[in-house]
């Protein structure tokens, strides 16, 4: 297939040798080629099994960044390859889908949260990590889900602050610091979609478990909450928690190296609130499959592009954010 079909379709569209073992030439390329593969904690199972490093988006940067690596191959959705390449803009870095976005992301259109912030010139402007790289120039602070309720409580009571895109991580960060941050109106269509009357019909057949939440749910969720967290909160409370049983409200890729972190624990999926759908799986991080990942790094495409300009103005939040974790001794 020739390159432009590629590009029209944002992936390698190569037919896949017949009895190759993807995984062993995967590994195979990643040596050959000085190439390590991220993968978010939102992929799929055997994704995250082949990975070098899996994690949290910014995490996965920064692991990325500290390598020797020449290549990244970025196993998630878009804006975390931008973030790979906004801290490494001298490495190459790939993604196996282009089409692989995120809904949080796209709910705040970079030119729309600039005219957004220009009305409000007296804010700081703090975005949370799940966004572009044009919305993260116009922001002042990064913050992930793990560091957001330090970083907004590090600047003054009194300090008026836009919070964006995620309405509900932000509201949650407002009810517990007791701010009122000014919220863009954005969020996750995966966790948007969680219901407190599904969690509670699962809690009266486990009433033994855990409920387990990561902050982008809406806040009747995270009220019956026993934990709310960042993935790798939530994964961390899980191995040490005496609970043998947990329900798990986020994306269900997480379950995975629960399960393989506490084999001998129960671990179910909060199912949705739509009758239409069983499950809780992010169908942008589902196009990253194993044979696209072999096709990547054969063809070393498609390969994260960001404008260095964008990169000199995207990466200055985030140094503030590690500069204020740091004062913060997070």
């Amino acid at each position: 297939m020739i390159k432009k079909e590629w590009e029209e379709k944002g992936f390698v569209n190569e037919p896949i040798p017949e009895g190759i073992d993807l995984v062993s030439e995967i590994r195979k390329m990643c040596k050959d080629k000085n190439a390590i593969i991220m993968a978010h904690y939102y992929t799929e199972g055997v994704i995250q099994d082949v990975a070098d490093f899996v994690g949290d988006s910014l995490a996965l940067a920064q692991k990325a960044a500290a390598t020797e690596a020449d290549i990244i191959v970025m196993c998630g959705v878009h804006f975390m390859g931008e973030t790979n390449k906004i801290l490494c803009p001298n490495k190459t870095v790939l993604v196996p889908d282009l089409n692989a976005s995120c809904s949080l992301a796209e709910s705040c259109p970079a030119d729309k949260f600039a005219d957004f912030v220009a009305q409000h010139p007296e804010h700081t402007v703090i975005s949370y990590v799940n966004t572009t790289a044009a919305t993260k120039a116009v922001t002042d602070v990064v913050v992930t889900s793990t560091n957001a309720r330090q970083i907004v409580e590090s600047f003054p009571a009194d300090e008026p602050i836009i919070f964006g895109p995620d309405r509900n991580l932000g509201g949650y960060i407002n009810s517990i610091t007791g701010r009122n941050m000014l919220l863009w109106d954005g969020a996750c269509s995966v966790h948007e979609k969680f219901s407190v009357e599904k969690i509670l019909q699962l809690k009266a057949e486990h009433p033994n478990a855990k409920v387990l939440a990561h902050p982008e749910c809406k806040g009747p969720v995270l009220k019956v909450a026993d934990k709310v967290g960042s993935t790798a909160a939530l994964l961390k409370y899980s191995i040490h928690d005496e609970a043998t049983e947990f329900i798990v409200a986020t994306e269900s890729g997480i379950l995975h190296e629960m399960q393989k972190s506490a084999p001998e624990k129960t671990f179910i999926p909060a199912p949705p609130n739509d009758s239409t759908c069983a499950c809780n799986e992010c169908a942008y991080m589902r196009l990253v499959t194993l044979e696209k990942l072999y096709n990547t790094l054969k063809y070393e495409w498609p390969v994260i592009e960001v404008d260095a300009e964008i990169i000199e103005k995207a990466v200055r939040p985030i140094n503030r954010m590690l500069e204020i974790s740091k004062k913060l001794g997070l």
